[in-house]
């Protein structure tokens, strides 16, 4: 791994994650609504690292088109509108699974609080949405399961980037789920040789996410009733097995 993707790793640590709650504290010195704080604080330090990786990737996007074996453009979009649905139906599957399997509850607090945030500080929805898709793929996906997939098979790289990727959201409960995603991103990159491919679709998950718990936040409460229920039954049921 060169250099300046180290420099990207350690700026997406640095700023994107950890420069957020100094820079918080910075906002409290100003006449801000304390409810907005944390949405913006947290703009901020995406925005600022955001900026720095592009900076520190011109030589990558100016060569990007000397890779080999990548995609045509209309083959992207093609695989980009089927990694939406590949993404999608990893997270029922993972969900699925753990519900009737590991007996973990539905729910996401770490979902809920960035949706908390967005509700509190509209304009932290572009982090969700947007930047935060981009740097999540450009590091966990370009760099970091690039750097693995030169050294391992696709299935070791695949899986360690993936857990990391899952470990950063801090919502250990859901492991499964973020991991299931980061194969199906993983494997976005590697056929089509083209990081926008996964960013499109990581982009547009995240969106139907957002847009679904704003828009129709019955819906989602209607849905974690029914897989209570159904993971009721499934327990019942595997009690005279």
């Amino acid at each position: 791994m060169n250099k300046r993707y180290w420099l990207v790793i350690l700026t997406y640590i640095l700023v994107a994650q950890i420069a957020t709650l100094p820079i918080f504290r910075i906002l409290l010195l100003f006449d801000i609504e304390r409810v907005i704080l944390p949405g913006l604080a947290t703009m901020i330090a995406f925005i600022f690292a955001f900026i720095i990786i592009l900076f520190l990737l011109r030589p990558d996007m100016k060569n990007r088109h000397d890779v080999a074996g990548r995609s045509t453009r209309i083959e992207a979009s093609v695989w980009a509108v089927l990694g939406i649905f590949m993404a999608y139906g990893s997270q029922v599957v993972a969900n699925i699974i753990e519900q009737t399997v590991l007996g973990i509850d539905p729910g996401s607090e770490n979902t809920a609080g960035i949706i908390s945030m967005i509700l509190d500080f509209p304009l932290m929805a572009l982090v969700v949405t947007i930047i935060g898709p981009i740097l999540e793929e450009i590091v966990f996906r370009m760099i970091i399961f690039g750097a693995l997939y030169k050294r391992f098979n696709f299935f070791i790289a695949a899986f360690v980037s993936s857990l990391i990727f899952a470990a950063v959201h801090t919502d250990f409960s859901h492991l499964l789920i973020y991991t299931a995603m980061g194969f199906v991103f993983a494997y976005l990159y590697v056929k089509t040789k083209r990081i926008l491919v996964p960013i499109i679709a990581h982009v547009a998950i995240n969106t139907m996410a957002v847009l679904i718990n704003i828009l129709f936040p019955d819906l989602i409460e209607d849905i974690l009733e029914q897989s209570e229920q159904i993971q009721q039954v499934t327990q019942f049921i595997g009690g005279f097995l």
